[in-house]
């Protein structure tokens, strides 16, 4: 004998809320910059101009969801663990914030914006991993390039690798505070080099 249609749809009811009772909640994580006490002295508007992107990361670091390698060929994704916004929004932020810390300059810009001063130095990125590793380890491998600004002329180009080792309790929490740090070292790097650069001649006007 058939059930009535309401007991039907009470029983599934009850099942829908069970199932969303044992669910548990995301969480919400950010890449976090340079503390304060790293920082030099406060950012001018008279030190160098430089200009962040493109960024780029493989699709398969590009989703909400933090990434783990567990081996060579072997990725975790984390359903409940995701990023607050996007991860090439999140990494040009803190990116740009270590570099107005290191550099001491209020003139670094994320690309493509409206630029309301000159640029020396524009410098694009590849990001070829940023995750937690099958060792225990905050891996960052990036390939960069350095160009004049004004003339998109390619200055130098260089692929480099970032390691921290994640602490304990070695969770996700633990996991991006190590990303961050490696961003912060790929972030020290950059600016020495900057700084050991002449600013590129200005073209002139004809």
């Amino acid at each position: 004998m058939l059930q009535p249609i309401w007991r039907v749809l009470a029983v599934v009811a009850v099942l829908l809320l069970a199932g969303c009772a044992s669910t548990p909640p995301s969480t919400f994580y950010t890449l976090s910059p340079l503390p304060g006490e790293t920082r030099g002295a406060a950012p001018t508007a008279d030190g160098l101009g430089v200009g962040l992107g493109p960024v780029t990361f493989p699709v398969f670091l590009d989703r909400p969801q933090i990434v783990s390698r567990l081996s060579d060929n072997r990725l975790a994704l984390d359903e409940f663990s995701r990023w607050g916004g996007t991860l090439q929004d999140d990494f040009l932020r803190v990116w740009s914030e270590n570099l107005v810390a290191l550099l001491g300059t209020s003139r670094i810009i994320i690309l493509p914006s409206e630029i309301r001063y000159p640029l020396d130095f524009r410098i694009a990125a590849e990001v070829l991993a940023f995750e937690g590793t099958a060792d225990g380890q905050a891996l960052l491998k990036v390939r960069w390039t350095l160009l004049d600004a004004a003339i998109d002329q390619v200055l130098g180009v260089r692929e480099q690798s970032y390691r921290r080792p994640i602490p304990p309790p070695a969770d996700d929490n633990a996991m991006i505070a190590a990303l961050s740090e490696t961003l912060a070292d790929f972030s020290r790097d950059l600016a020495e080099i900057l700084r050991a650069q002449s600013p590129p001649t200005p073209t002139p006007t004809p």
